[in-house]
């Protein structure tokens, strides 16, 4: 595993394949040893990765009974766990160093998918509440099914529907509410085509050998992978979005894949007057992303605003 990985991620070392299986035995079938003789297991096999992940999650986080429904995507924990780390230190320079934990911090995962997996180490690492806002009523359902098979994760993660697909925040921030963050890993892609194809590329990285499998190894249905125009006018709508909800929220944050859509974002923030924005760098392998976070709050705005004291007018 990557040194790259945040200081506080648990998936800083090598897999403990031994230890793993002792708490997955299903994930036994799937690890052999790879050229180099270590114990590793084939990502490019969806179901292998979907065993590790329910090894991972019940390992680190004490989360049991974890399931979703085929197809959907079943991401990869370390990087997810990543960005939330990047959050609790965005929250803690809020807050003279220190992270704030417990139920008083509110964060809203847009577009929670059916693994929720964003919300369950936020909720599990930190103790933070989140709602989980989707479109796909299946993804809902998963979720919700995940948390009420555990009790830490009960009454912590609540999940709403998104009725209006063209929408991000309307429809699922209300008046009064008040957020600590949010965060997003948005559609990657333009089209079904353009996901396939990206799988591919990332197949052959994966086993180094050509291929022409359509299938996708961490799974995942249309809306997770692909909108139209892709990520940059999905954060482009997001950005126009979060100025109607600028008193609502402390951070707004997303994940960036493709660094030549900065520019373009910055351009879109600096248009909407946001009073701060932060880039966070991050890498897990070989794969480099980041996430970029505004705040309509300015510095002291947001030692307030962090407990709930204020919200700007």
């Amino acid at each position: 595993m990557s040194k790259t990985l945040h200081s506080r991620n648990f998936h800083n070392d090598r897999y403990d394949f031994k230890a793993l299986i002792k708490t997955n035995p299903d994930l036994q079938e799937f690890v052999k040893p790879n050229k180099y003789g270590d114990l590793s297991i084939d990502f490019a096999n969806p179901q292998a990765v979907i065993s590790l992940n329910k090894a991972l999650l019940a390992h680190f986080y004490g989360i049991k009974n974890y399931a979703i429904p085929n197809g959907y995507l079943c991401p990869p924990i370390p990087g997810r766990a990543d960005y939330i780390h990047h959050i609790a230190d965005l929250l803690a320079s809020c807050n003279n160093g220190v992270i704030p934990k417990g139920k008083a911090v509110i964060g809203l995962d847009v577009g929670i998918g059916a693994n929720g997996i964003y919300a369950i180490i936020g909720a599990s690492v930190y103790d933070w509440n989140f709602l989980g806002s989707d479109i796909e009523i299946e993804s809902i359902k998963s979720v919700e099914n995940i948390v009420n098979s555990n009790e830490i994760l009960k009454e912590k993660i609540e999940c709403k529907l998104q009725t209006n697909p063209e929408n991000i925040f309307t429809g699922i921030i209300k008046a009064d509410d008040f957020y600590d963050f949010t965060l997003c890993n948005p559609p990657f892609h333009k089209s079904l085509k353009d996901a396939m194809d990206g799988n591919k590329r990332k197949v052959q990285n994966l086993t180094k050998q050509k291929t022409t499998k359509s299938a996708l190894n961490f799974g995942g249905k249309n809306n997770e992978l692909w909108c139209k125009g892709g990520e940059i006018a999905f954060i482009t709508n997001m950005i126009k979005e979060s100025l109607e909800f600028k008193n609502n929220v402390l951070w707004f944050t997303t994940l960036v894949s493709k660094k030549e859509n900065l520019p373009l974002i910055y351009k879109k923030l600096e248009e909407i007057n946001v009073k701060e924005i932060k880039t966070i760098d991050m890498s897990c392998g070989q794969k480099i992303t980041r996430v970029v976070a505004w705040s309509f709050f300015s510095v002291e705005e947001q030692k307030n605003a962090l407990n709930h004291k204020i919200k700007i007018n």
